[in-house]
């Protein structure tokens, strides 16, 4: 396992190097001049120059890029051309309140798909399966961002119950949360009730019926946690999504996270900033599936460490 995990690691770096040449390259062909940005269009001629030499902005992109990746492998990514300030201080300051959206959003996800898969596994073909299912396929449709807006339209507006955006608390969490989180079941649902449906066919199913075990412990005990390989692959994979991809939702709700900080470097176009939001937002991906990998093997012991590399 230590062998494979360090393999895992390996390829790691190699997909987080392609991600900093693609930032970098894409983040410079981003029409602008931040030097203008931040001077101002008043700003003469040896004013832009000479800042342009301080940044190191000058220089070819070749041996910026070199620059900028010598300066990763030393743990800095940066100094935000807007702020002054080193980007890992602003990515960190950030990062707690995108964690805790992501994290609240993923929670009612997982509690609203794998229930909603479970009961429709469980009740085949009725009105029930008919109705999740369909509920789970409108929730891919509809956009995030739609769907906020109903919310605060709804719930703010109308009836007053929760403040509109800007804050912190915990009553302005649970609008975006919820948000998140009932789009992201949709996903899990379909997954958790295909998993279950398999599983229920078993002969071993049958058996823990014939011997008198509840419902319950036939569904969660015996059948779900064979399920559980293909749910917890699509968690892990919704956790690292919802953790980088809450750009749209933070901005409709004014959530101060890793999201709208993106977006406000993008408009600035500070270069730092955004390289350094795109390579963290990475990190957390690699980490996150080599964590899915080693939570295969403690679901289900049979899966031996050569049966991961060749799923990987």
């Amino acid at each position: 396992m230590r062998q494979f995990i360090l393999q895992r690691l390996g390829s790691g770096l190699i997909v987080l190097l392609g991600i900093s040449i693609f930032s970098f390259a894409l983040i410079h062909l981003i029409p602008g001049d931040p030097i203008r940005i931040m001077l101002g269009e008043n700003a003469t001629a040896e004013q832009v120059n000479a800042l342009r030499e301080q940044l190191g902005l000058n220089q070819p992109l070749v041996t910026q890029y070199f620059h900028y990746l010598s300066n990763v492998f030393q743990g800095d990514l940066g100094t935000s051309f807007k702020t002054g300030r080193p980007v890992l201080t602003e990515i960190l300051e950030r990062f707690p309140a995108t964690v805790k959206l992501a994290g609240s959003g993923m929670l009612i996800a997982i509690l609203i798909g794998i229930t909603m898969g479970i009961l429709a596994a469980r009740f085949k073909d009725t009105l029930l399966d008919f109705s999740a299912m369909s509920l789970a396929t409108l929730g891919v449709s509809i956009p995030s961002f739609w769907l906020g807006i109903l919310l605060i339209m709804f719930f703010t507006v109308k009836l007053g119950w929760f403040p509109i955006a800007g804050g912190t608390g915990l009553m302005d969490l649970v609008l975006p949360a919820v948000t998140l989180g009932v789009l992201a079941s949709t996903v899990i649902s379909r997954l958790t009730r295909a998993g279950m449906v398999e599983v229920l066919s078993f002969d071993y199913i049958r058996t823990a019926r014939a011997k008198g075990l509840g419902e319950g412990a036939v569904l969660f005990i015996h059948a779900f946690r064979n399920a559980m390989i293909p749910v917890v692959t699509i968690v892990g994979l919704q956790i690292a999504s919802l953790l980088g991809g809450t750009v749209i939702i933070e901005r409709v709700f004014d959530w101060p996270g890793l999201g709208s900080l993106a977006i406000s470097a993008i408009a600035s176009r500070d270069f730092p900033l955004v390289q350094g939001i795109i390579l963290f937002i990475g990190v957390i991906f690699v980490l996150i599936n080599i964590l899915v990998d080693v939570l295969y093997s403690v679901i289900d012991p049979r899966i031996e460490v050569g049966q991961l590399k060749e799923g990987t």
